[in-house]
């Protein structure tokens, strides 16, 4: 028989597909025979299976004798096919194709595996009608991250191979993720080769420039991208396509490629690594990604401060791009571990008794915690930091002394994290960015016996006081300061009930803290600019006494203290005409600056220029005891002033400072009467103050008509007691203070405690006799005679 014959007796759709390859290979497909066998598949569906497998077989043969060009024009013809049909039968044909695939993938010649990558990725991009229930990737997943690790000598080779592995990758990606039938793309035994392989071309990127040109394959390879851009676009789809639930099954493979090879320190390409993640996942998620690498930390507790710290810095770098999607409960468990984070580095501090020195390394991770802290509050909103301020407020131990380095530490460390938030945050009004329970634990810190602590708390006060960037220009006491160089607003309304109400328990603080012994000039300067913050911000004519009273009682205290040192003494003096003056300047009470800077210029006259600021060491002055004439603010001078100023001193116009605890709790005297009052009927407010008792004077008439005359407002009363108080207040203003000493101490003799006691007893005693000659003459009660069997036992 005839080969033509035998040609015409074989099947249709193989003498299609062999009419499809031309007798010269360097002629490429017959596009003629080629749209033939297209309309042939398209009308017999059915036969697709058979013509892909006919194709293998050729593809195959061509394979295995070398015959390379046959084989680039079965894989066209493969494309073509698979562009074109969309049957429901298509997926026995993919079969074929991807045997098809396989085979030039596991061939020797770059060329075959780059066209078998290329046509992987055309296939990748179309969508099938029908799911697939038994195809596994699982090949091409192995072969194409082994391609992306491509050694090859030759440096543009190399590079081709790398780049068709990573396209592979992202044909599988692309493939797979949409289908929810075939291998589960996400699970660890596939992740761990794709994320790796992605991230070695990453690191490992070959600049163009020093690419050998060679051939005509090296042009190909200019006109597209290299491997790290290619590589990066390859992981972003693969983190933009995860779902939550996928999240971290990227993220691991990432940890763990850059413990394996040591990249945390430097941790520039960490990251970059990390900073793509957070760009390419779907918002809601990045959060996610924060969570787990906070945990990778965790995990990393015993690594080398370096490493902590390096991932402790990528963590600051990338945790402000998660802010804007984190809410609620998510905050504070960031919050929370961070500070956690820093309580453990605290515990790794060496022990005092041993002699050594706490590692940079360790302050540096502190430090980078403390960074990522700050990033993270200053994206999120004015509501939330206030949240997260008190949560670490909640989280700052509150002693006032302890014998424990780690406490102290833990202390100064959380606060350093307030401070770090608070800087982040913008005051409106006080009364919202100072909650009561915040201030509270605030001002109860800045009693605390170290001075960096209440360094820190005025740092923290600094900035929630600060609402018009005055802060740098008062950072030290002076007296040269004019009103053009400040930003003045008029005070609210709010910020003036605030200061009402909250006045007396920031003042305290702020005087009990002037009362430690290691202070140093910086806690001074510290407090100078907080008072002058209050002075600009809160202050208004209502409660402008107050706070002068609070500069008398620093001076007080400057004069009267027997601990502090003389140095200290000087500093406090200093304190006091700058903040006088700023008062004065704020307020627009200019008879009230002509007399501060009076004041000012005698203290210059007479060589009292230790008593200005600037703050430091006067060596040249040995003691405080003996201060000329006139260079302390007087009480009845100033008063004299506050009248001309405008200032009714005859109105209380708030309370008085309550003493939670003795001013002077370091002398041997009772400072009873010693704290300044400007107004005759201060006294008066020691009634409306709950923590003060007041000690009425023996010659007042409680009686039950001098009460009934008092609300009936009998002027003749009126005036008497307000004679009391004048003399009262003359002789506290008149008398000289050793006067004033005898009489406080007479007094305290005459009431002594022993004296007292005996009292409360023989009164007992008398008591209990009256009581029981009482009980043996009393009468039988009348209802007793008349009901006696109610009474009967």
């Amino acid at each position: 028989m005839c080969v033509g014959c035998l040609s015409r007796m074989r099947p249709r759709y193989k003498r299609l597909v062999d009419n499809i390859f031309p007798s010269v290979p360097q002629d490429g497909l017959v596009k003629n025979n080629m749209e033939k066998l297209t309309f042939y598949a398209l009308s017999s569906p059915e036969k697709l299976d058979r013509i892909g497998e006919y194709l293998f077989q050729k593809a195959s043969r061509d394979i295995s004798r070398k015959r390379n060009e046959f084989v680039m024009i079965a894989m066209e013809a493969m494309d073509q096919l698979l562009v074109a049909c969309h049957a429901q039968t298509l997926n026995l044909f993919v079969e074929s194709y991807l045997r098809i695939v396989q085979k030039l993938l596991e061939s020797s010649e770059p060329s075959l595996q780059i066209l078998a990558t290329q046509s992987f990725v055309r296939f990748s991009n179309i969508e099938e009608d029908t799911p697939s229930y038994h195809r596994r990737y699982d090949f091409f997943v192995s072969k194409f991250s082994s391609m992306c690790h491509n050694n090859n000598p030759n440096l543009v080779t190399m590079e081709m191979i790398r780049m068709a592995g990573i396209k592979g990758i992202q044909g599988v990606i692309r493939k797979t993720v949409s289908d929810d039938l075939v291998e589960n793309i996400w699970e660890p035994v596939h992740m761990d080769k794709i994320v790796p392989s992605l991230l070695f071309n990453m690191h490992t990127m070959k600049s163009k420039t020093d690419i050998v040109v060679e051939s005509g394959i090296s042009e190909e390879v200019n006109d597209k991208t290299d491997s790290f851009s290619l590589a990066e676009s390859c992981l972003r789809e693969l983190i933009g396509r995860a779902s939550f639930g996928h999240v971290k099954s990227v993220i691991r493979p990432v940890l763990k490629h850059l413990d394996a090879h040591h990249m945390w320190v430097p941790n520039v390409f960490a990251t970059q690594c990390f900073r793509i993640l957070m760009f390419s996942i779907q918002s809601q998620y990045s959060y996610a990604v924060v969570e787990t690498l906070m945990t990778h930390l965790d995990e990393n507790g015993n690594a080398s401060p370096k490493i902590r710290t390096s991932i402790a810095d990528v963590l600051s770098k990338i945790i402000a791009i998660a802010a804007n999607e984190s809410v609620g409960p998510t905050v504070l468990e960031i919050i929370n571990s961070l500070l956690t984070n820093l309580r453990t580095s605290v515990t790794r501090r060496p022990p005092s008794n041993t002699g050594l020195s706490e590692s940079d390394g360790e302050n540096e991770y502190r430090e980078a915690l403390i960074h990522a802290l700050g990033e993270f509050a200053a994206h999120l909103p004015d509501y939330q930091k206030i949240e997260i301020m008190m949560f670490i407020m909640s989280k700052v131990p509150q002693f006032k002394s302890s014998n424990n380095p780690n406490d102290l530490h833990v202390q100064r460390m959380c606060l350093k994290s307030l401070l770090m938030v608070s800087t982040k945050y913008s005051s409106v009004q006080m009364n919202a960015t100072f909650p009561q329970s915040f201030l509270d634990l605030l001002l109860k810190t800045l009693t605390a016996s170290e001075d960096e602590i209440r360094f820190i708390v005025l740092r923290i006060l600094h900035t929630l006081l600060d609402r018009h960037n005055n802060a740098s220009k008062l950072s030290k006491a002076t007296v040269n300061i004019t009103k053009s160089e400040i930003n003045l607003e008029k005070c609210s309304r709010s910020d003036t009930i605030f200061i009402r109400k909250h006045a007396q328990d920031i003042y305290v603080s702020i005087y009990e803290s002037l009362e430690m012994t290691n202070n140093t000039v910086e806690n001074v300067e510290a407090v100078y600019t907080t008072l002058a913050l209050i002075c600009i911000e809160l202050l208004s004519e209502e409660t402008v006494l107050d706070f002068i009273r609070l500069i008398l009682s620093i001076q007080e205290l400057a004069i009267t203290n027997a601990v502090l040192s003389t140095q200290q003494k000087f500093h406090l003096h200093g304190l006091v005409i700058s903040i006088m003056l700023l008062v004065a300047i704020v307020t627009d009470l200019h008879p009230l600056k002509d007399y501060v800077e009076k004041v000012i210029e005698q203290r210059k006259l007479l060589s009292a220029t230790h008593l200005l600021p600037e703050l430091s060491v006067h060596n040249e002055v040995k003691s405080s005891s003996l201060l000329p004439a006139g260079v302390l603010i007087e009480e009845p001078e100033l008063t004299e002033a506050l009248k001309a100023s405008g200032i009714d001193i005859t109105t209380e116009t708030g309370p008085v400072l309550a003493h939670r605890r003795s001013w002077v709790e370091n002398t041997n005297m009772s400072m009873k009467g010693s704290f300044t009052d400007l107004s005759n009927l201060d006294l008066d407010s020691v009634n409306s103050t709950p923590a003060m008792q007041r000690r009425f004077s023996p010659n007042e008439d409680l009686s039950f008509e001098a009460m009934k005359r008092s609300l009936l407002d009998n002027p003749v009363v009126r005036v008497e007691q307000n004679t009391r108080q004048t003399q009262l207040c003359d002789m506290f203003r008149n008398t000289s203070f050793q006067d004033l000493v005898a009489i406080s101490t007479a007094s305290k003799d005459e009431e002594s405690l022993h004296s007292k006691i005996t009292d409360v007893f023989n009164k007992v005693d008398i008591s209990n006799k009256l009581s029981a000659v009482e009980t043996t003459n009393q009468p039988i009660p009348i209802y007793e005679t008349l009901f006696p069997e109610l009474f009967a036992f």
